[in-house]
């Protein structure tokens, strides 16, 4: 089978995230880099722009097709898309499959390991986990809860993700040209590390009172936000940190 996830449409995505989960069970849950399903189903949901609980019911409708612990949605027949999905991807091992669910968000993780640390990559958590969780996951619940967040109601959001400007979002206020800077970030838990680049920190240090950093916690759980306007003058201490990157390859003259 040759997997071209390009062609692959949105919702059939997060089926094949639950049919993975269904298949595979804790195995594929550890080897993703996620502790929990629970972890799996909030990361896997939003960075997908589905929601955990969608993940999770596609889960259950294919848990009757394997001999897992859990009956599912043992009661009722599964449905012909579910069973169109599961027919051409039932034969995939868990390398493939999981590359596959991968590639939904563009990792690779032969190129994704060279920018890791000895230390990031020892914690036992993949680079597909934490990309998920300190990107596209905490950004995509940001606009999922934007509009009800009561300092943002009134502004219409652009996705700057892909501009460099030093921020995620851009919120462009309704009443005259004022705009705010978003800068997205996500942690596993209820604590952990903040990094901003240099251009996050410059952007933070211009804009003041017009920039937040907008904290997605506890995705292994129930995630929720906290919001820090104006990062470099509240609680938040920030110190600089330096490290150098050694990045091997292999060479030939032809």
């Amino acid at each position: 089978m040759v997997l071209n996830s390009e062609r692959i449409a949105n919702r059939e995505r997060s089926i094949l995230a639950g049919l993975y989960l269904a298949k595979f069970d804790s195995i594929g849950v550890k080897h993703l880099g996620f502790r929990s399903f629970a972890e799996a189903y909030n990361v896997i949901g939003y960075g997908l722009g589905s929601k955990p609980a969608s993940i999770k019911n596609y889960r259950d409708e294919f848990d009757p097709l394997f001999p897992n612990r859990r009956k599912g949605w043992h009661k009722r027949a599964i449905r012909d898309s579910r069973l169109k999905v599961f027919e051409e991807y039932k034969s995939l091992d868990l390398e493939l499959f999981a590359g596959l669910i991968n590639s939904f968000v563009g990792y690779d993780e032969n190129v994704q390991s060279e920018i890791l640390t000895v230390d990031e990559r020892e914690e036992g958590a993949s680079g597909f986990a934490k990309r998920l969780i300190t990107g596209l996951a905490a950004e995509h619940y940001f606009e999922s809860v934007q509009s009800s967040v009561p300092e943002f109601q009134d502004f219409r959001p652009e996705n700057t993700t892909r501009l460099g400007c030093g921020y995620d979002f851009r919120l462009h206020s309704a009443n005259d040209d004022r705009f705010l800077a978003v800068e997205v970030k996500g942690l596993i838990g209820l604590t952990g590390s903040l990094s901003l680049t240099p251009k996050e920190y410059e952007a933070a240090t211009t804009m003041r009172n017009r920039f937040y950093l907008f904290v997605v916690k506890n995705f292994n759980k129930t995630p929720f936000h906290e919001i820090f306007p104006d990062p470099l003058s509240g609680s938040l201490e920030f110190r600089k940190s330096e490290r150098k990157v050694i990045q091997v390859s292999w060479l030939a003259s032809v």
